[in-house]
């Protein structure tokens, strides 16, 4: 090899090894833009589920730890940059339905999300995932995300103490004057603002606003030290006494469809920025890394793991392997060290957040075909039905018997198959027998 020859290799070389450094840098900062944007979880998530009684330094530890191990799957089994954490909607059902209304304790509910976790890993193996997300009408889908993000606004408004009980109108205003209300307000014009500039983490942002706002009006107090390690004393507290109940089986039905629903048309979104087909075998394996995190997290004390569509901020900063996945997680692992940090933060500070996200899922409701009647109205049973009886699974049976007893009066059979049919039975089990 000549001189010239050897220093055009070297070139060759040196441009290669630049050019994979730039790569791995755009990477890094697309696992960084996308944890800063969905980090908010690590705030809200605990907020919520401390409500059933859970130790909340618990449920922090539970949803960094279960949050990494998800995502750390997605990055090294699907090679994708998508992260996972607690789905919101799921956290709220887990917690003022099945904990609250129901009255079913903590651990039960747990075993439900890792029972639910177990069968989608299930479906995953025997390939009965799509067959199970093509069963399901999308009207009746669409519905049940628009009713879920009600659901969610609908706690961030109680939270904040801007609308309260009343005896007679079942809500009403409350006093905007108070401190929550206002600042709640406040942060979501904040959270409103920062989103449309395209600033990344507007939504912890949004947070930290109002906690900064509570420390200067004395409302909340800073910890004693701001670093330290949870304790894993939520993980492990499975109870198998009352699970196959007649009450139980719907909640791990609901919790089921509304995880299947929310993670294919997060990943179909997802996969569609990077230009994968949902028929790709990355995809399958995405399918298969959400049910893990389920699993894993019903194990350590958290309620259901889903992919996050702020992955989408990961994406448009470069990322497309799984090398921001993993970046992600590790930052989950990090965050665990500011567990005093997050602990101290007060409840009514994550209300805003929570209303921001449940006007984001109203999004679904313009792909429903309105001016069909059968699959309309059992739509719009599901998203008022979710909401009005605080409960995801009793709104979603409204409206799978609605849909089913439309299309059977209308002569529409061929728009129903076995799997609705046999789901409708057992809600109108649950409700009638």
């Amino acid at each position: 090899m000549s001189p010239r020859q050897a220093n055009l290799l070297q070139d060759k070389e040196n441009k290669n090894t630049q050019e994979a450094g730039k790569e791995l840098r755009k990477e890094l900062v697309a696992g960084l833009t996308t944890f800063f944007t969905m980090s908010y979880i690590l705030v809200v998530n605990p907020a919520i589920l401390s409500s059933t009684g859970m130790p909340k330094e618990g449920v922090i530890f539970a949803t960094a730890v279960a949050s990494a191990i998800a995502t750390f799957v997605m990055g090294i089994y699907a090679g994708l940059p998508f992260a996972l954490a607690p789905g919101m909607g799921l956290n709220a059902y887990f917690a003022y339905t099945v904990c609250g209304q129901m009255g079913i304790k903590w651990q039960t509910a747990l075993t439900a999300v890792f029972l639910e976790g177990v069968i989608f890993l299930l479906m995953a193996f025997f390939g009965a995932r799509r067959a199970l997300f093509k069963a399901i009408p999308p009207s009746l889908a669409y519905g049940i995300s628009a009713g879920i993000g009600l659901f969610i606004a609908l706690i961030g408004l109680k939270n904040s103490g801007i609308i309260v009980q009343d005896p007679h109108t079942l809500v009403k205003l409350g006093n905007l004057k108070s401190f929550e209300a206002l600042v709640t307000l406040l942060s979501l014009i904040l959270i409103a603002t920062l989103l449309k500039k395209g600033i990344s983490g507007s939504l912890l942002l949004g947070i930290i606003f109002v906690e900064g706002l509570a420390l200067v009006f004395g409302k909340a107090q800073l910890p004693e030290t701001f670093f330290g390690f949870p304790s894993p004393s939520a993980a492990f507290q499975l109870d198998f006494h009352s699970i196959f109940t007649g009450a139980i089986i719907p909640v791990i039905v609901a919790f089921l469809l509304v995880d299947v629903f929310d993670t294919v048309g997060t990943l179909s979104g997802l996969s569609a920025r990077l230009g994968i087909p949902l028929t790709d075998k990355k995809i399958g394996r995405a399918l298969t890394s959400d049910a893990i995190g389920t699993t894993v997290g019903g194990l350590l004390g958290t309620s259901t793991v889903t992919t996050y569509i702020e992955s989408s901020s990961g994406i448009a900063s470069g990322g497309r392997t799984g090398i921001t996945a993993i970046t992600v997680a590790i930052l989950f692992l990090l965050s665990l060290f500011l567990y005093p940090l997050i602990s101290a933060i007060p409840e009514f500070a994550t209300s805003a957040v929570l209303i921001y996200v449940g006007a984001f899922m109203m999004a679904s409701l313009r792909k429903i075909n309105w001016e069909d009647p059968s699959e309309s109205l059992p739509a719009f049973v599901i998203l008022i039905g979710i909401p009005f009886t605080f409960s995801i699974s009793d709104g979603m049976g409204l409206g799978f018997i609605t849909y089913t007893a439309v299309k059977v009066l209308t002569g529409r059979l061929k728009d129903l198959n076995p799997l609705l049919i046999l789901i409708t039975v057992i809600f109108t089990a649950k409700f009638f027998a």
